[in-house]
């Protein structure tokens, strides 16, 4: 059974734009980190549709819009909730802990 990935601080959970999305870079990676009512959700920041940064488009609860096209996912597991987005986006597991948000990468 391969381990669990370590949890890694990415961004101060002070530094979240409050219920909304905040893009956090990390290495090479561009992520997207979302403030919901039920808690903080990661996920890459490009659409897997068309590659729009998803960072840049409308957010409401636990559904992130593409700005490209308006094809939408739940950002707690990634699957797509409208057309024409069809895959599931890559998510992350996150957490607060100490004060920073922390992703398993």
């Amino acid at each position: 059974m391969a381990a669990e990935k370590p949890w890694r601080d990415v961004i101060d959970a002070d530094a979240l734009e409050k219920n909304w999305v905040t893009r956090v870079d990390v290495g090479p990676r561009r992520l997207a980190i979302y403030d919901t009512p039920s808690g903080i959700y990661a996920s890459l920041a490009l659409c897997n549709h068309g590659g729009a940064d998803l960072c840049d488009g409308y957010f409401d609860g636990h559904v992130i819009e593409c700005p490209l096209h308006q094809g939408a996912f739940d950002v707690r597991d990634g699957k797509p909730v409208s057309a024409p987005a069809t895959r599931n986006m890559r998510v992350f597991q996150a957490r607060v802990h100490n004060g920073k948000v922390q992703l398993r990468l």
